[in-house]
């Protein structure tokens, strides 16, 4: 099954476990950056995040080349903003085609998911979603775990996906 990961990281969460993903399953990865990456710290980085999911904005994104249709399962990833998806993940969604394919959702996050799970697939309706991972705090977990984790959501999606890293 020819995967595809999809992911936008902020702080390296999302990038942990994408790289994980593809280590594991030999997937391909398109990581999404936005036109503007100035990295914001604190409370700032809060009130940016906050302000972009609450006014619906979807910021630029630098090119990317992406084929939906070369992928029988695209996974897609992101950190949990003000209980929804990256603003970068809808402005994704917009922009590229992805119809009739199985889909595989995960999110990191240092708490609650909030309803980033049911943003994704309002967006993602033309296709199916074969599973939903939250992973906490990866970058302060053992990589060892962090690993076992990630091979185990993929097992669950399907058993030869996660016997191909092995």
């Amino acid at each position: 099954m020819k995967t595809a990961v999809i992911y936008f990281s902020y702080e390296g969460n999302c990038r942990l476990i994408a790289e994980q993903i593809q280590e594991i399953a030999h997937a391909e990865l398109l990581d999404l950056h936005l036109q503007e990456e100035k990295q914001r710290k604190g409370l700032a980085k809060y009130v940016w995040g906050g302000r972009q999911v609450m006014l619906n904005q979807k910021p630029s994104l630098k090119p990317y080349t992406f084929d939906s249709a070369s992928y029988e399962l695209i996974i897609i990833g992101t950190p949990v903003w003000a209980g929804s998806p990256a603003p970068a993940l809808d402005t994704f969604l917009e922009q590229t085609r992805i119809i009739g394919k199985q889909v595989a959702l995960f999110c990191c996050c240092a708490g609650g998911k909030g309803k980033v799970f049911d943003k994704l697939k309002r967006s993602l309706a033309d296709n199916t979603v074969v599973g939903e991972q939250v992973f906490i705090n990866p970058l302060k977990q053992e990589r060892k775990l962090v690993h076992e984790q990630v091979q185990k959501w993929l097992k669950s999606l399907d058993p030869a996906i996660a016997q191909r890293g092995t």
